[in-house]
C-alpha cells in the first residue's frame, strides 16, 4: 500500500547506525568508508556492502557533523556576483568550479548583495568554510580578511584591482584593458573617443578602471576621452546612435564585446559607417564578434586558469601558513580587425 505525504513526511531519517546495522559492520567503518578515508584499509567487498547498505536506506553522510569531527569543512565559498560579468568571466569560474570540485572542495556561492567589507565577512564566516574566494565586488579589508582566518578559514584569496593584506591577492587590473583599447585607436589615427560606461549596477568595479586606463592612455596625445553612459539593451544602444553626430566621435571603446556589438548595429541602423566615419572596439575576444561584418576589433584578455586557482586554494588550506602570494591574474592585448 502506498504512503500518504503524511507518512512519507514522518519516515525517520536513516542514521550512520542503520547503514552499518544492515551492512554487518560497524560504524566506525561506515564512517572510513563514506568519507573515503584512506589511513584504515577496509577489503573492497565489505566498502561495497557499506555503499550498498546507505543507497537502499537513502543515507547521505550528514556534512556539519562530519565538519565538527574534522575540525573544518571543505566548503570554498564564492561570492556570487550581482552583475553579469560575461561569458570570459563565466567561462573562468566554471573553470574554478569543476577543479575545485575534482580537488573534493564542496563550491557554494553566496548572495552578497547589500553586504560590503566587514559585515559580509562576518556573514561568509558564518558559514565555517575552509576557503574564500573574494571575486572584488566585495571591499575586503584587512580586517575582514582576520576575521575569516579567526572563523577557520584557511585560504582567504582576492581577485580585485590591488592587494589586501593578509589575503593571497590575484590582481585584476582593469585599466589595462582600456589602456590597450584607447591606445589602438590612437595608432590608427582616432582623436575623439567616446568610451562606454555600462549603466548596470556592479559593473563599475570593471568599467572605472578601464575608463581610468583609457584616459592614461590618451595623456599627452592630444585625444579627447568622452565617457557614454549606456544600458545593455537595444533601446539605449539606439539612442546613443540617434545623437551621435553631436557627439563628434571618430571612434568608441565600447566596454566589451557584448555592448560593442549592440553598439555597433545601432550606428549601422543609425546610418554611421563603421569603421568610416566611427571606429568601434570592445574586450573579451568573443567568437561571435569574429562572425561580424565588419569583424569587431577587440581587446584579447589573457587570464590565469581555473584550474591554477583551485590549486593555490588547495596549496593554502594545506599550509595555511605560508606567506600570501601576489600575482597578475590577467594581461590584455589589442586584436585589430575591421571595425577598427
Amino acid at each position: 500500500m502506498s504512503q500518504t505525504p503524511r507518512q512519507s513526511a514522518e519516515r525517520s531519517v536513516p542514521t550512520s547506525a542503520d547503514v552499518a546495522r544492515l551492512a554487518g559492520v560497524s560504524r566506525a567503518t561506515v564512517s572510513y568508508v563514506l568519507n573515503n578515508t584512506s589511513s584504515v584499509r577496509i577489503s573492497e567487498p565489505t566498502r561495497r556492502r557499506v555503499r550498498e547498505a546507505a543507497e537502499e536506506l537513502g543515507y547521505v553522510p550528514h556534512a556539519a557533523a562530519r565538519s565538527l569531527r574534522a575540525g573544518h569543512t571543505r566548503m570554498v565559498l564564492l561570492p556570487a556576483s550581482a552583475s553579469s560579468v560575461g561569458p570570459l568571466y563565466l567561462q573562468f569560474f566554471n573553470e574554478l568550479q569543476w577543479a575545485l570540485r575534482r580537488l573534493d572542495y564542496t563550491v557554494v556561492q553566496y548572495g552578497s548583495l547589500g553586504l560590503d567589507g566587514d559585515e559580509a565577512a562576518r556573514a561568509w564566516a558564518e558559514l565555517r568554510p575552509v576557503a574564500v574566494v573574494s571575486l572584488g565586488e566585495v571591499g575586503l579589508t584587512p580586517q575582514g580578511v582576520d576575521i575569516l582566518k579567526r572563523s577557520g578559514a584557511k585560504a582567504v584569496i582576492t581577485l580585485a584591482p590591488r592587494r589586501v593584506a593578509g589575503a593571497h591577492s590575484l590582481v585584476m587590473d582593469q585599466s589595462e584593458v582600456g589602456g590597450c583599447a584607447v591606445a589602438h585607436l590612437i595608432q590608427r589615427g582616432r582623436r575623439s573617443i567616446g568610451v562606454v560606461m555600462p549603466s548596470e549596477p556592479g559593473l563599475e568595479h570593471f568599467a572605472e578602471p578601464r575608463f581610468e586606463g583609457a584616459r592614461r592612455a590618451a595623456a599627452g596625445t592630444g585625444a579627447r576621452i568622452v565617457p557614454l553612459a549606456m544600458a545593455y539593451d537595444e533601446k539605449s544602444a539606439n539612442d546613443l546612435a540617434a545623437g551621435w553626430a553631436g557627439l563628434g566621435l571618430d571612434a568608441v571603446y565600447a566596454y566589451n564585446d557584448e555592448y560593442a556589438m549592440l553598439l555597433m548595429r545601432a550606428l549601422q541602423d543609425a546610418g554611421i559607417e563603421v569603421p568610416g566615419r566611427t571606429a568601434v572596439v570592445g574586450a573579451d575576444d568573443l567568437l561571435l564578434g569574429r562572425l561580424l561584418r565588419p569583424r569587431l576589433s577587440t581587446v584579447h584578455i589573457d587570464m590565469v586558469t581555473g584550474q591554477l586557482l583551485a590549486e593555490l586554494v588547495d596549496r593554502t588550506v594545506r599550509d595555511p601558513n605560508g606567506e600570501p602570494e601576489t600575482r597578475d591574474l590577467m594581461g590584455a592585448r589589442a586584436v585589430h580587425r575591421e571595425s577598427s
